[in-house]
């Protein structure tokens, strides 16, 4: 283990910072929805139960969106088969997958109802609420190629560029409506477009940090990126609740929300421009040939003379930077997808999206909803920062485990309060536990080990990790509304069966850990080709 003193601390702190403010924005751009969900659903959708017209075209078009989405995410889904198998077994795969998703997509979109239906309207307003999700998948998914085109320091100036323009549009989604298509459509058009900022800076500022902080502090350095998403999420918690308070809901309805998202403007500037003053990664430099340039950054970052060393580790990495993705053999891929669908399917953003829905479902006011909210933020703000301090001593296996134990205990509770009709400060100690447990282990983790365990030969599969992790994310965002609005659901549990089914997650998400996980505190990148090169020999 290197010597922390033989590093530039300030600057590689500095470098952290900086990029962190992608992770920031992360957070930001999609926690600003959590406050806006109310007033969209009154702005957006309670039109057309008065205009048919109206209703039918927004039918149509979210069809169409839907459509077009569907048809996207099968050709990511294609490409990456191709990366994984050989020409027939992908081709195999794919046409299993098109007979069994085809007829479901068929009843669930395209037979949807010219009516507006309220399952249907549950559905427009999950995935208009969950909709820069798609664009997460998106931007995840062509992230590899910005980080090893133009590298992951400009992959993150696109991403900056991105949340200006979806912050604008958001906002203004008629003002900007360039697509000659309803304002909903709009909206959501303008959304995905931030949702791929997300997805790019989702996947390249952990991996920009990686690249620039030494082994025995990247756990560290990673998690700040954590800590960004997490303080993006409570600073526009705040930031929603100064908008809101005190004013009328008409108010909040025609204005509010759209200052909601404009508001990302400054930040998402302030990112743009200080990116411009940031270096690009050694790892990236020596990708491209450029080994003096990567050399110079090298000497910046250490203050003693051990950058030739790393610069010998780093062109030895990449001897074999052409290696097929199966390389080092299944295990890092499976491990590598879990840990993302894991992430998500524990629920933790159907919390921070719909929190003051959820408050408001428990008889609190909008102010109040706006509070709590805040509190959530707090504590996940806070037990974030515990994160930090405890990943490169602690260890990440053992933060998995115990944060999956308690977010099950509670998510399991939390069901059995809204099922028994027991609301009230029970339920909100249920939820705050449950933040916490999510916020000390699988929040900052599981970016630390996505960054960790794949070998710099197969770095791409990263890519493929983080657009799964947003696939799950939209799966579990858009189907909350309709699970918890659902009135079957709701007359024969009370809200309470979402919040199961999350809870069973957290639980099996710890025998996954528990069985499958390598411990990678203390371990250097290269390090890491040796482990699964051992396993894949086993």
């Amino acid at each position: 283990m290197e010597n922390k003193n033989s590093f530039n601390n300030k600057l590689i702190i500095l470098i952290t910072l900086v990029a962190s403010l992608g992770g920031l924005l992360f957070g930001y751009d999609t926690a600003v929805i959590s406050g806006a969900v109310g007033a969209m659903n009154s702005f957006f959708i309670n039109p057309l139960d008065n205009d048919n017209v109206l209703a039918s075209g927004a039918i149509i078009e979210f069809k169409s969106i839907i459509s077009i989405v569907s048809i996207g995410v099968l050709v990511l889904f294609g490409y990456f088969l191709f990366k994984f198998f050989k020409k027939v077994t992908s081709i195999a795969i794919i046409v299993i997958f098109l007979l069994i998703a085809i007829p479901l997509f068929k009843m669930y979109f395209l037979d949807l109802p010219d009516v507006l239906t309220e399952n249907l309207r549950n559905s427009i307003l999950g995935f208009m609420t969950s909709s820069a999700l798609v664009g997460c998948i998106l931007g995840a998914s062509f992230g590899d190629f910005i980080a090893n085109s133009v590298g992951r320091r400009n992959g993150l100036v696109i991403a900056a560029i991105l949340f200006l323009i979806s912050a604008l549009g958001s906002g203004y989604p008629e003002a900007f409506n360039v697509f000659g298509i309803q304002t909903l459509s709009s909206f959501i058009i303008y959304r995905i477009i931030g949702g791929m900022g997300v997805g790019v800076a989702s996947m390249l500022a952990p991996l920009y940090i990686a690249e620039m902080a030494p082994a025995n502090i990247r756990g560290k350095m990673v998690s700040f990126n954590q800590l960004a998403i997490v303080t993006g999420m409570l600073v526009v918690y705040f930031v929603n609740y100064f908008i809101v308070q005190g004013q009328s809901d008409d108010w909040i309805t025609e204005s509010g929300w759209r200052y909601m998202f404009l508001s990302e403007v400054i930040p998402a500037f302030l990112f743009f421009v200080l990116l411009l003053f940031m270096p690009k990664t050694p790892r990236f430099e020596v990708m491209k040939g450029n080994e003096e340039k990567a050399k110079t950054i090298l000497d910046k970052l250490n203050v003693k003379s051990s950058s030739d060393r790393i610069l010998s580790e780093i062109k030895n990495s990449f001897k074999t930077k052409k290696a097929h993705w199966l390389f080092y053999g299944w295990p890092v891929i499976i491990v590598g997808l879990l840990l993302s669908v894991f992430q998500q399917f524990v629920g933790i953003n159907v919390v921070l999206y719909y929190a003051p829905e959820i408050f408001k479902g428990m008889g609190v006011d909008t102010n109040a909803s706006m509070l709590q909210t805040i509190i959530v933020g707090a504590i996940n703000m806070i037990f974030t920062v515990i994160a930090i301090m405890t990943v490169d001593n602690f260890g990440r296996k053992k933060l998995l485990l115990i944060g999956s134990v308690v977010m099950g205990i509670s998510m399991i509770g939390l069901g059995f309060s809204l099922f028994s009709g027991a609301v009230g400060f029970t339920s909100l100690l249920l939820m705050l536990v449950y933040i916490a447990a999510f916020a000390v282990s699988w929040g900052p983790v599981t970016w630390v080990l996505l960054s960790e365990i794949f070998p710099n030969s197969i770095k791409g599969v990263m890519a493929v990790a983080v657009a799964v992790q947003w696939l799950a994310n939209l799966v579990i965002s858009w189907t909350f509304p309709i699970m918890n609005n659902n009135p079957f659901l709701v007359d024969t549990f009370n809200h309470g069966f979402s919040y199961w089914v999350y809870g069973a997650f957290a639980v099996i998400s710890a025998i996954f850990v528990w069985k499958f996980v390598p411990e990678t505190k203390g371990r250097s990148l290269e390090d890491m080709e040796q482990l699964w090169l051992k396993k894949e020999q086993e």
